[in-house]
């Protein structure tokens, strides 16, 4: 099925925490940077010139356009969530430790390896669990450009 986005939505294969052990491993698809996107999000979220206009970008320390951080932290998010295709969707409850190591630029392809580092029922939803991640994107010369430790609620297939 595809949704309204564009994006291909797998119906099968949902997870469920419980399908999920501490220290799960997964890696998305890659992902193209497209310089159209990047000046879009910019005017719309983070208006700098080195997100914005090449040349002007050039004299700046990036020495050319960049894309922002948040675009990079949803770029990110759109892959994870993609590739783990929780039942019922993944539900934020907040992110630690976010770095952007290296810049992101128009043509890059990323991907993002995901690992489960913490597993735990919710103790106020119990059709729910809350998970812990590690999330890193990375280019196509295999530079980190985003590290992240995210904590989310997923649904269970049961509350035993």
């Amino acid at each position: 099925m595809r949704h309204q986005c564009g994006v291909v939505v797998l119906l099968m294969n949902e997870r469920y925490f419980d399908d999920l052990k501490v220290g799960d491993r997964f890696g998305s698809e890659l992902l193209e940077v497209e310089e159209k996107e990047l000046i879009e999000f910019a005017h719309k979220f983070d208006p700098q010139m080195f997100h914005l206009d090449r040349k002007s970008a050039e004299r700046t320390i990036f020495k050319g356009l960049i894309a922002s951080g948040w675009h990079t932290a949803a770029m990110t998010m759109r892959l994870f969530v993609q590739t783990l295709n929780f039942a019922e969707g993944v539900i934020g409850l907040g992110i630690d430790e976010l770095r952007w190591p290296n810049t992101v630029r128009a043509g890059d392809m990323l991907r993002v390896e995901t690992e489960i580092v913490h597993l735990r029922p919710s103790r106020s939803k119990p059709h729910y669990g809350i998970i812990k991640v590690r999330n890193i994107t990375i280019n196509q010369r295999g530079e980190i450009v985003q590290t992240m430790l995210g904590a989310a609620m997923v649904p269970r297939r049961s509350a035993n």
